[in-house]
């Protein structure tokens, strides 16, 4: 006598879009960090050191900034437009950084 036995298998997409609605999303690719920052230095007129990539110190407030580039107000001199990509780090004017090479004094 042989008995007939049917194979029972669970559908394997309903498992599958468990798995895959439990998993993390990827964090996005910008965040507005960049934005917010330079909206809140622009709006308290902070003084700002930013130093280029060849060394060059510059101080003024950031008048404004877009994707590329961001705009410095200097007291005593003109105005420059400087390149983002031609940055290597800024900070605010009383933080005497670990970053400075040339330490005031």
């Amino acid at each position: 006598m042989s008995i007939n036995r049917k194979l029972i298998r669970p559908e394997l997409t309903a498992a599958r879009q468990a798995v895959s609605a439990s998993r993390k999303k990827p964090p996005p690719v910008e965040t507005a960090a960049e934005a917010f920052y330079y909206v809140k230095q622009m709006a308290g007129k902070t003084p700002m050191v930013i130093v280029t990539l060849d060394g060059e110190r510059i101080e003024g407030v950031i008048e404004w900034y877009d994707e590329g580039a961001i705009k410095v107000h200097r007291r005593g001199a003109p105005n420059v437009l400087l390149m983002k990509h031609a940055i290597k780090y800024m900070h605010k004017e009383g933080d005497m950084g670990t970053l400075d090479e040339n330490p005031e004094d």
